[in-house]
Formats: C-alpha cells, structure tokens, sequence
C-alpha cells in the first residue's frame, strides 16, 4: 500500500506519457512543456507534432507561429492546419514569405496544409508553399490574381527572395535559373477551394499547369463560371493533354476526380457552373455534384464517357430526373445518393425487399426504408445500370399531398 502511496508520474515510462499528451491540444502542450525539464523534453517528442490543428486556437498569431516553429515543430509534421485573421479585430498579414521558407526547411514531410480564413494576398506565388505538399486545403481565404500561376514571373518572385536569404545561395544553386524549373513543380494533387470569393475562371486556369493535380473539390466558389469550367476541359483522348498543360490556354487533362458544390449561400446561386460538364471531360472518373449545381450538372452527365463514379448530395431529385441523366453512362460502376430529397408519388410505397443482394453495402445505414428510400428507382437502376452499386445515405422522400 505504501508503494502506491509513493507512486507518480516519474514512475511511468515515457512511452506512456506521450500516449497521455497525445489527447491534449496545442495550447495545453505548450503549457505542459512548462511543468519541469521532463516534461519540456516529453512535448518536444516529435510523435506529438504529426499532425497540428490551430484552427481553435483563437488567439494565435504571426509571433507565436514562429515560436511553435522554433521550439516544437520538425520532420514529424505531417498536417498542419491554421485558422488566419481574416474575421479577426486584428486583421493582418498572417503567413510571411520568410515563415513558409523556415516550414519547408523544417518540416520536410509535411503532406497536408489547411488554411481558414487566411489572408493570401502578401504572396505572389503558391510557389512559396512548402514544395513537399500533396493535399491543399483553402477555406473562407483570400487570394491574390495569379497565386495558382508557375510562369516565369511566379518562380522568380518565389526564387528571388530565397536566394537573397542565403549567404551567397552557393549550396542551392540560386544562380542556375533555366536549370530549377523542373524541382520547383507543384507536387499538390488534391486541392479543396471552399467559399473563397476571390477564386475566378482565372484561378481555374492557372491550374492547368499543375501536373500533379488529380482532384479538385470545388465548394461555394461563386465566381467560376460554366465557361471558365469548359475552358479547363480536356479535347479528346486524356492522354494526349499532358503536352498542353504548361501552356498559358491548357487544360486540366490530369484531372480524375472533380467535385461542384453550392450551399445556396447569397450571391452562390448566380452561377451554374457545373452546365461546363457539357463539353465532356475526358479522363475524368469521379464526379460530386452538391446542392444547386446538381440539377445543372445532371443536364451534362451523359457526355462524361469516362465517368466510373458519381455523388449526388443535398439536393431535391426525382425518379425521372435521375434515369434520364444516367441513361448514357453505362461505364458507371457506384452511384451515391447524400442526403438527397427524393419527390415520391402517392400510388405505392413499397417496403424495400432487398432483392439486389450484391448492394446491400448501404443497409449499414440504418434501417430498410433509409437505406432503400425509393424502391422503383432502385429497380430501374437495376436495369438500366447492372454493373452500378447503389448506395443511398441519409435519404428522404416527399410525397405531394394533392
């Protein structure tokens, strides 16, 4: 008894006092490391820091970011999300070109970058983003006309700075221009754009030079037009855009999975952009379609010859909306319904009798009549689509009363 009375924490190994810092935040962390020298080496272990979320620390700023970058954050660092100052009383400039460079040199396996509401405007370049990046996330930000751009004034306004910060920049080969195009590439292959106003048709072309980019979720960009969307499209066969992605008038040919969303926030509804679908899009293979762009984007489905998945999500549908839209895409092998209103009829409301067995995977949603809300329609699928799983999540059906 006296053995447990004497016990503290100094008795559990280290292994498992990382397990217990795992749970805490990064403000409580960084006041932990304040406890003894113990604990300031525990937080410092790398295993804490993979993945980072600032997004509900309030009250962080440019000064502390460069303190958790200094003290805390290293090669562990696999995600990092950051919330800016754009609805902040103190707004201002929040990333700097100098605080991007010390990331990149630190953390030289970061993979994931979120920013929300975040000022982007201080950077000319999405150059100066760290060049190990896969996934880019931008919600409620700002950005600069040309940020998406990798023309020759983009790589010498992300090179100019950074071969000045070194002591004669010998060691990077700062002086070797022409031979540095092909290292300073974005490497991005997911970017995720949401509710950022200042993304234009503009921005979506900039993007034809990334060669990489393999999805692109647009959610609540109320500035891409449908033209600016059928100016991105591949023409003809997918393997034989590549050569046209570096040209200023090149296309997305690289790009496999697209997702179009529009909450039907104000001023969203004033763009159709998912009608661009109907010049078709060759290579493409999944496709989301959320909220107002649904209907629309139904309208140009057919043309998508390459097309193996489509979403649909928040959004009122009918039975003849959806077989008219699918009759042409007999290469579709998963259709998902999220969250859709279906528009029923007042004749029959069969129970589900889960009569196609090799789709019961969305039964797991709970219950029959949600995971099997329209029985015709599952059945014309059937039909129409044999090869197609069906899969309805969290689905709905009015029926009018008259």
């Amino acid at each position: 008894m006296a053995d447990f009375k004497t016990c503290s924490l100094d008795y559990f190994p280290e292994n498992i006092l990382i397990d217990i810092l795992s749970y805490l935040s990064v403000r409580e962390l960084v006041r932990s490391g304040r406890v003894c020298k113990r604990w300031r080496r525990l937080v410092k272990d790398q295993r804490l820091w993979r993945a980072v979320d600032l997004t509900e620390w309030k009250g962080v700023s440019s000064r502390m970011l460069w303190v958790l970058l200094r003290q805390y954050l290293g090669c562990g660092l696999r995600c990092l999300r950051l919330r800016g100052l754009l609805l902040s009383a103190r707004a201002g400039a929040f990333l700097s070109k100098s605080w991007l460079q010390a990331l990149a040199s630190r953390c030289p396996r970061l993979r994931r970058l979120s920013l929300l509401h975040a000022d982007l405007r201080g950077l000319q370049s999405c150059l100066l983003l760290p060049r190990t990046l896969q996934v880019l996330e931008l919600r409620g930000c700002e950005l600069p006309p040309g940020f998406f751009s990798q023309n020759s004034c983009s790589l010498a306004a992300a090179d100019g700075p950074k071969a000045g910060d070194g002591v004669g920049g010998a060691s990077a080969g700062a002086g070797k221009g022409p031979a540095q195009g092909p290292a300073v590439a974005i490497a991005i292959e997911t970017l995720v754009v949401e509710n950022v106003p200042s993304f234009t048709d503009q921005h979506l072309q900039s993007l034809a030079s990334w060669r990489q980019l393999s999805r692109l979720e647009l959610r609540d960009v109320i500035r891409v037009t449908a033209a600016g969307l059928r100016g991105g499209a591949p023409r003809g066969g997918a393997g034989g855009g590549g050569a046209g992605q570096d040209g200023p008038g090149g296309t997305l040919s690289g790009l496999r999975a697209l997702e179009l969303g529009n909450s039907g926030r104000p001023g969203s509804y004033t763009q159709m952009a998912s009608l661009g679908l109907g010049e078709g899009w060759a290579g493409l293979e999944e496709l989301t379609l959320g909220g107002r762009e649904v209907g629309p984007g139904l309208l140009c489905v057919s043309r998508l010859r390459d097309l193996q998945r489509l979403r649909l999500r928040s959004c009122p549908l009918s039975e003849v909306q959806v077989l008219r839209s699918c009759r042409g895409l007999r290469g579709l092998r998963r259709l998902e319904f999220c969250e859709v209103t279906f528009q029923g009829h007042p004749r029959k409301q069969e129970e589900g009798e889960g009569e196609e067995g090799g789709e019961g995977g969305e039964e797991e949603e709970g219950g029959e009549e949600e995971g099997n809300p329209m029985p015709t329609l599952r059945r014309s699928l059937a039909a129409l689509l044999p090869r197609c799983t069906l899969v309805f999540t969290h689905c709905s059906v009015t029926v009018p009363t008259d």
